[in-house]
């Protein structure tokens, strides 16, 4: 792809970083903007469309959301405004400055509880949502949809699986872990917590994830939707032991159940076929890299803080 102008919404957040630093190592011009960073507040219609006004995007990767699960239970208006609603403010503001594609981000936790008979998960498996997350993601994954049925706007929806590498908060379970291991490195201790370690989920680097999403910009196809997923699924148990055996000191598993949520998905795996047919798109970075770079991201951030 020609280096375009990329305008990427929540780009100061853990996705957005990584996606910011492959654009920009890509040749590009990237714009970020971020709550955060910026004070931009999707939900604020207005405001979104200033932005698109002053920066006069070529393309857009729509990041920007409520990430938080759990959070989504106690939070269920916030949640569904910020990512229904704010996607509605992106796309029309899209649409209104003549942008030539957008990439907007959705999550597999649409698919919902599914049985082993269904996986590996398909563009076409039927959406379940079973958190209010879930379902704001499927009324924001259906408004890119709109945008393009309704009002020709070339939108390209991912539907991304677990992603996980250095840089990434603590309220997910593989950076939680790993903090939680560099802590006992740092302050003694012989106890890591966790939640429910039975949950398998479809893991993939984030750096390979973005990756991908520049594919997509290029290669996509308006309208359509993709996984972006690396087609296996791992147990939590399995991350955990790998990083305890990463670990500097002696570590058991102990379960908190303070750490479990009111429903928690047994099984997600996608598949990937659709995205590699459109894009060539494969992942490239073991699972066992991934957990190295974590927890040694983790290692610098607690040392930081003493």
């Amino acid at each position: 792809m020609a280096s375009t102008k990329a305008l990427v919404t929540g780009a100061s957040g853990f996705v957005g970083l990584h996606l910011v630093a492959h654009l920009e190592a890509c040749g590009d011009e990237v714009i970020g903007v971020d709550r955060v960073s910026d004070g931009i507040d999707i939900t604020d219609a207005a405001a979104v469309a200033a932005v698109f006004a002053k920066v006069k995007p070529d393309v857009v990767y729509h990041l920007a959301g409520w990430a938080d699960v759990g959070g989504s239970w106690k939070a269920p208006v916030e949640a569904f405004r910020v990512n229904a609603e704010g996607t509605l403010n992106v796309l029309g503001a899209a649409r209104e400055h003549d942008v030539q594609r957008v990439v907007a981000v959705s999550s597999a936790d649409v698919y919902g509880i599914v049985t082993p008979d269904e996986l590996p998960l398909t563009e076409d498996s039927p959406l379940r949502p079973a958190s209010p997350y879930a379902a704001s993601k499927v009324a924001a994954d259906y408004l890119g949809l709109q945008a393009w049925l309704g009002r020709r706007l070339p939108v390209m929806r991912v539907r991304a699986f677990n992603h996980l590498g250095p840089g990434q908060t603590d309220r997910f379970v593989a950076p939680a872990l790993a903090s939680r291991v560099a802590r006992a490195e740092r302050d003694g201790g012989e106890v890591l917590t966790v939640g429910d370690l039975s949950a398998r989920r479809d893991f993939t680097d984030v750096r390979d994830v973005v990756r991908a999403y520049r594919l997509l910009m290029e290669h996509g196809e308006p309208g359509e939707v993709y996984n972006v997923c690396s087609g296996t699924d791992l147990a939590v148990q399995d991350l955990a032991d790998q990083l305890v055996s990463m670990a500097k000191v002696p570590l058991r598993l102990e379960v908190d159940e303070s750490l479990l949520r009111p429903v928690e998905l047994p099984v997600l795996r996608g598949s990937h076929d659709r995205l590699t047919r459109a894009t060539g798109w494969e992942p490239e970075i073991p699972i066992s890299r991934t957990l190295e770079d974590l927890l040694e991201d983790w290692r610098n951030r607690i040392a930081a803080e003493a």
